[in-house]
């Protein structure tokens, strides 16, 4: 099965500027596909987490933070759809993140914050590397979603739940 990475914290507000379609060009030998700006790739063609990591970090401009998962898995999250009993209000987007590894121990869920008052950020829950929620669209979000990482403790990297659907439409594709 193909790997998919997420490169963390590109393209957000002007800092670490990246053209995730010119990586993957630079990457057509692993039959790479970009998804969206954000530094989300798919990798069609068999190569070690490793040697992956290796040549994105030897491609990349600056240092970040590289997470890599089986596209598997993500195809196995989207086929339970944790969000299918959530009513979406406007303004409410569904996320994803992607843990940069297994954590040893984490918050009670669900949980929101700020923890009194209206509420920006829902986590609902986790599987595995994965930890899902909503968030409304408001500037404080950005820095709710980098307390991820204190509660978990470990790098956690975020993409909508739109983002994850493009990255199964590629998977399956490539499937058929």
């Amino acid at each position: 099965m193909a790997l998919v990475v997420l490169l963390r914290g590109i393209n957000v507000g002007g800092h670490r500027r990246l053209r995730p379609a010119e990586l993957a060009k630079q990457l057509k030998h692993l039959d790479a596909v970009n998804i969206g700006a954000a530094g989300t790739f798919v990798i069609r063609q068999p190569v070690t987490r490793k040697r992956l990591r290796d040549e994105l970090a030897r491609r990349l401009p600056f240092e970040t933070g590289i997470t890599i998962c089986d596209g598997r898995d993500i195809v196995k999250l989207l086929s339970q759809d944790p969000f299918a009993r959530q009513r979406l209000e406007p303004g409410v987007v569904r996320f994803v993140s992607l843990l940069a590894a297994r954590p040893r121990v984490g918050p009670s869920l669900p949980m929101t914050l700020p923890p009194s008052g209206r509420w920006l950020l829902k986590i609902l829950g986790r599987q595995n590397r994965f930890v899902f929620g909503l968030y409304r669209r408001h500037m404080k979000v950005i820095g709710y979603l980098g307390t991820l990482d204190r509660l978990f403790g470990v790098p956690a990297t975020t993409r909508n739940w739109n983002t994850l659907a493009a990255i199964a439409t590629v998977l399956n594709h490539r499937a058929r």
